[in-house]
């Protein structure tokens, strides 16, 4: 592959760098200095954008609807021809549905599971009831707007795939989607690592994995053939696979992913990353996006990044996949 990019298609942003849950396995919200991008921000780059083709935004963060005025960054993309996607805890979804409805052109929701299971993953009571009047009023305003889950498989929802399969069918939800909980890199601000405490409560430990490829199975058979799971069986067993190997039992592996080459992360303090886990390529504040994009020190990334030796690729949990 190139790696000198001639275009971008997806770009992931953070538009504020705070977040409203307390989930053990991000530590995003232990941020205590707000910051927030501007439409200026984005106009410094919109030359770029349109040189790199840019096609979908996906909002993530951090929360986006902490931001104070989200809605001239969608509508800086949206004039654009450009699908904005909102990546959200659904926290305030209810309190910004208007603005949802009328900017963005999908919606993801957090969904660790049923209501007493994703209140405790996210450590806010009232969060599950909070998600599910927010998407209620998102279905009164703008009944066709897609809205989907997804579900971050860790120890306390791994018995419990299907239920939360089934919270996501009754909130009237168009699908969801498992990947599984990172628990070794420094994304997501673990900016020192993972202490053990922390990591205990979201690993699995040998009983959790048996009882999770159990489960892994028994959703498979009970949603066949199914449009609702956004993950084939095989991507639902790698999920199992991949504690396999977190726990010491299998080597760790690769998913297939060219994520470096289709998109790149553009967090709130100008970093820009080639994907959510490796380091930042460089600092967009005070030079162009294409320019960091497309610095020696990127391109030499992606020319000697070998994703199934890599120790960080082989970690992830995490992978997109564009076809050329």
């Amino acid at each position: 592959m190139n790696p000198t990019l001639e275009s971008l298609p997806i770009l992931i942003l953070y538009p504020h760098n705070r977040c409203n849950c307390r989930c053990l396995m991000c530590d995003i919200w232990k941020t205590d200095t707000p910051h927030e991008l501007t439409p200026a921000d984005l106009a410094r780059h919109a030359d770029d954008f349109a040189k790199l083709r840019l096609e979908w935004v996906v909002f993530s963060g951090g929360e986006p609807l902490m931001h104070s005025n989200l809605a001239p960054l969608c509508r800086f993309f949206r004039d654009r021809g450009i699908r904005v996607t909102l990546l959200t805890t659904g926290l305030l979804l209810a309190r910004h549905a208007a603005l949802v409805a009328e900017e963005f052109d999908d919606v993801i929701v957090s969904l660790d599971g049923p209501s007493s299971i994703h209140d405790r993953i996210r450590r806010v009571p009232g969060a599950y009831s909070a998600l599910a009047a927010g998407v209620e009023a998102l279905h009164r305003l703008r009944p066709a707007l897609p809205i989907s889950a997804r579900c971050t498989v860790q120890r306390h929802n791994c018995r419990y795939l299907r239920l939360a399969a089934a919270a996501a069918r009754s909130l009237g939800l168009a699908s969801i989607s498992f990947l599984a909980a990172d628990t070794h890199s420094t994304a997501f601000d673990h900016i020192n690592g993972w202490d053990p405490v922390t990591r205990a409560e979201v690993a699995l430990t040998p009983d959790d994995l048996a009882a999770l490829e159990s489960e892994v199975e028994a959703l498979i058979a009970a949603w066949p053939a199914s449009t609702f799971l956004r993950e084939s069986p095989s991507k639902l067993r790698a999920i199992a696979a991949h504690f396999h190997a977190d726990l010491g039992l299998a080597p760790p592996a690769a998913p297939r992913c060219n994520a470096p080459w289709v998109s790149a992360v553009l967090e709130t303090n100008g970093a820009l990353r080639p994907c959510f886990f490796h380091p930042p390529l460089g600092d967009t504040t005070n030079r162009p996006f294409l320019e960091v994009l497309n610095s020696p020190e990127a391109a030499s990334f992606r020319a000697t990044l070998d994703i199934p030796a890599n120790p960080i690729c082989r970690r992830c949990v995490c992978s997109l996949y564009r076809p050329a």
